[in-house]
């Protein structure tokens, strides 16, 4: 474990994944660079670029736990060069012939850039399976939900009915966007890179458009028919989705949040045995869960602000943007992937309260339902005129302590036969156009990337 609290013993949990560390721990990265490097001297050695024998050593050397790592370590200090110390190490590993052939016309940034396709596509993985447990956990809740009163609310204060299913069902929708962004950036951000120098593969002459077609083939990746050393928009452009994601998760867990407060009380974050909210106040139970998906989305956010500045770069090669997505990069995958799991199991257990939806959407003398007052009042008295009369009932009505249905028999604006009732709207109808678009779209949909 490391300085960072993201490392850390105690709190790592709380910054990333077991099955994402899994992919971008040092040990993991040194060994998908070296099945890369192995990929590409096979390419190679197909082309006649390289012997046959050589790519077979390189392969067979291509293990991390064959290399000695504090050999590595010293010579890239040494050298100042980013790979010099891994190359030292895999030399060292190798016959004295292959090794000649190792990392042979490929630059770091080849090396480095197809790292990068590969962990997006893996990360890109994680993320499609978690949102599309999250929209199964959403749309079930929604469904659940479909009828059940609660009060809408604009501007953090109590406004007409709304359905606890319609809010959920919007959540829903957001996240079914997300899958579809993922399935379609999917084949545009799995891109290898082999360019050389600067990019004209002029190391293998004639045969450079062919080795590296074959180089990315092997990796499963895609050519990207032309280098992208400064353009850095597939990795921004991957990074602001993650940040999409995490932000609409953040949006989740405020609602959460939010309402899990005592004074409105009408969700409950699920709470693990042995839970501790307070060493000080033991009666309080704190939305630790929905409160650390804001944490992680706003972290997130500013990986991909890094993300995006990178495509602002120079010439043909720009370390100070490229080199900053290996931090950025990582971080924002890791962080993202919490929050994945966090939403999963913050949904799974929500506790919902819909007496106290009921309750509270009853509180306040009936005021919410004004706009069907007002939709009632409008082809009679014209909108702008019942919207009049109403303020000022309403606005007596609040300094006399009455209820909106005294407030309007007592202005006289009321029928006398009517009673004022609120009304959800389409809001059962919408519920269902969701669930059912978005179960059909995760029964058919294909994987874009399995």
């Amino acid at each position: 474990m490391g300085a960072r609290l993201s490392d850390s013993r105690l709190y790592a949990h709380l910054w990333g994944t077991d099955e994402l560390r899994a992919v971008f721990d040092e040990e993991a990265r040194l060994q998908t660079w070296l099945e890369i490097l192995a990929a590409l001297a096979a390419a190679q050695a197909e082309l006649g670029i390289i012997p046959a024998a050589s790519a077979e050593a390189i392969a067979a050397a291509c293990s991390v736990d064959r290399l000695d790592l504090d050999l590595a370590a010293a010579e890239t200090r040494r050298t100042s060069h980013s790979t010099l110390g891994l190359i030292a190490a895999l030399r060292r590993a190798l016959p004295a012939e292959a090794a000649e052939h190792i990392y042979y016309g490929a630059t770091v940034q080849d090396l480095t850039d197809t790292w990068t396709a590969l962990v997006i596509r893996r990360t890109g993985q994680v993320a499609w399976r978690d949102l599309g447990a999250v929209e199964a956990l959403l749309l079930d809740l929604a469904e659940r939900h479909r009828d059940t009163p609660m009060a809408g609310r604009t501007h953090g204060q109590p406004g007409s009915p709304v359905t606890f299913g319609l809010k959920v069902a919007s959540w829903a929708d957001e996240v079914r966007r997300h899958r579809e962004r993922l399935a379609e950036g999917a084949p545009r951000w799995s891109c290898g890179q082999l360019g050389g120098a600067v990019g004209t593969l002029a190391f293998f002459g004639d045969r450079g458009l062919e080795l590296r077609r074959r180089f990315c083939e092997r990796l499963g990746l895609r050519d990207p028919v032309v280098p992208w050393l400064t353009a850095r928009d597939r990795v921004a452009d991957f990074g602001h989705l993650l940040a999409m994601i995490t932000a609409t998760l953040a949006r989740i867990g405020a609602e959460v949040y939010t309402l899990q407060r005592p004074e409105i009380g009408e969700l409950r974050e699920p709470s693990a045995p042995g839970a501790v909210g307070s060493i000080t106040m033991p009666h309080k139970r704190n939305p630790e869960g929905s409160e650390h998906l804001d944490t992680l989305a706003r972290l997130v956010r500013a990986q991909a602000a890094t993300l995006l500045e990178g495509m602002v770069g120079e010439h043909e090669r720009d370390g100070r943007a490229w080199k900053a997505e290996w931090i950025a990069l990582p971080e924002a995958c890791l962080l993202a992937g919490a929050a994945l799991a966090q939403a999963r199991d913050l949904l799974a257990g929500l506790e919902v309260d819909s007496e106290r939806m009921a309750r509270n959407l009853a509180a306040g003398g009936g005021y919410a339902a004004s706009e069907a007052v007002l939709a009632e009042l409008s082809p009679r008295l014209g909108k702008h005129r019942a919207q009049e009369l109403l303020q000022e009932a309403l606005r007596s009505g609040r300094e006399q302590g009455r209820t909106l249905e005294e407030a309007l028999r007592h202005q006289g604006t009321l029928d006398p036969a009517a009673t004022p009732a609120a009304t959800v709207g389409c809001s059962a109808a919408m519920v269902d156009a969701v669930v059912r678009r978005g179960r059909a779209a995760l029964a058919t949909e294909a994987d874009p990337w399995g």
